[in-house]
């Protein structure tokens, strides 16, 4: 399935201030970019680097002043890739050595402390496929989507003492569950087609049957119609914008569109 898909900054600072971007989707597992534009008002120099998990991410130095910035794809998604509900757990030992690291406990996901929960919550359950899916629905059915509930250093452990958060908390949630019960899980971030209120989206993926399978607690059906642009362990590895000075967002708009 194509889509146009978009994001749109405005920012402000008093000074020039440097910024990491990670807003360039990149063609690879389920998804090929069509075609791509990067405007940048005023124009300025960037340079870019593939990081450590494949993410594209953009240097430069913002102007003092008003800034935009604004990047538009199309792309196509492969939707006939149904999740396969009888994907199996995949002992450590059979591993891909790039997967381990997806198991370790990291800043937002304290996965070594959640075991008691993620084993009440999977008790009684096959390896694999039916406890991600199990921890996805317990935290769908018993954390509440609130904006303004958390903040950039709630992690997992946050969530599940005030029962609220938005997608990044419900995905940090998801990922410290099932890598408790050692089964990988990383940070999705980008685009879900249908998405109300419109933004950035943030779900997790955990490793089963030898490959990378979708969950988003924050939703009640499975939707492929999803154009990731970053992957990384938690929210830490995968932030749009990383600013290096005073940087005001004055205004953000995202859209995806089925075409």
């Amino acid at each position: 399935m194509r889509f146009e898909l978009g994001c749109r900054m405005q920012f402000s600072s008093n000074f020039d201030v440097p910024v990491i971007l990670m807003l360039r989707p990149r063609s690879g597992y389920r998804q090929w970019i069509i075609q791509e534009t990067y405007d940048l008002q005023p124009f300025a120099p960037v340079t870019e680097y593939t990081d450590g998990y494949g993410n594209l991410c953009q240097r430069l130095i913002v102007p003092a002043g008003e800034f935009q910035l604004q990047v538009t794809a199309q792309a196509e998604t492969l939707l006939e890739l149904e999740l396969d509900k009888t994907a199996s757990f995949i002992p450590i030992e059979f591993l891909p050595d790039a997967i381990l690291q997806f198991l370790l406990p990291s800043r937002y996901c304290e996965s070594d402390k959640v075991y008691d929960l993620a084993s009440e919550i999977v008790a009684n359950l096959e390896p694999g496929y039916a406890q991600a899916e199990a921890i996805r629905r317990w935290i769908h059915n018993n954390i509440q989507y609130e904006y303004g509930t958390s903040n950039a250093s709630t992690s997992a452990l946050n969530v599940i003492q005030s029962r609220q958060g938005v997608c990044r908390d419900f995905a940090h949630l998801g990922i410290a569950l099932c890598r408790s019960l050692n089964i990988p899980a990383r940070m999705v971030v980008g685009y879900l087609h249908g998405l109300k209120p419109m933004d950035q989206h943030a779900w997790f993926e955990a490793y089963i049957g030898h490959r990378w399978c979708t969950f988003d607690a924050t939703q009640t059906e499975h939707s492929e119609e999803r154009i990731v642009i970053a992957y990384g362990r938690d929210a830490a590895d995968v932030a749009l914008v990383t600013q290096f000075g005073p940087l005001q967002l004055n205004e953000m708009q995202v859209w995806i569109d089925a075409l």
